[in-house]
């Protein structure tokens, strides 16, 4: 079998690479070239590659739709605690205020606290709620490949 010589031009990690392919696997640098542009060329490969990009594709386009219902969820938590905070709340005479500041300041931290913790547990109150709402679709997202990818530490 005759052989064409080609003279090429690769980028050095490539190249260092290459020679650490083929002195891995023990062949010539020539065969390991041989093999990738035979499965480059491959019309075979045409459609591994297509195929993988879908797989990506409707992982992304899972991961986008959870994105956007977690975001819908917390649009609607905040929206309806500013119209029960704005229904409920009442002036507060100018000699109470500064107790009252106290008080928020207060609240505050003992907030971000209990944030803190929720956060360092790894749970998630958007997947808590999804769960009440929603839990047939809650527990198949649990069990998904790619469901902690998302959001680390994992189920609730």
């Amino acid at each position: 079998m005759t052989r064409a010589r080609l003279n090429i031009f690769i980028e050095p990690e490539h190249a260092k690479r290459l020679e650490d392919v083929a002195a891995h696997r023990g062949v010539s640098k020539s065969s390991v070239i041989a093999a990738a542009l035979a499965s480059f060329l491959s019309p075979d490969a045409m459609d591994q590659r297509e195929a993988a990009m879908a797989k990506r594709l409707d992982r992304l386009s899972r991961q986008f739709d959870r994105l956007e219902r977690d975001q819908s969820i917390l649009i609607e938590t905040v929206a309806l605690y500013v119209r029960h905070y704005l229904t409920l709340a009442l002036p507060v005479p100018e000699h109470q205020q500064e107790a009252l500041r106290a008080q928020g300041r207060a609240r505050y931290v003992q907030f971000i606290e209990q944030l803190a913790r929720h956060i360092q547990r790894g749970r998630s109150l958007v997947r808590e709620i999804h769960g009440e709402i929603a839990p047939e679709a809650a527990a198949s997202e649990v069990h998904a490949p790619d469901a902690s990818a998302t959001e680390p530490g994992g189920a609730p």
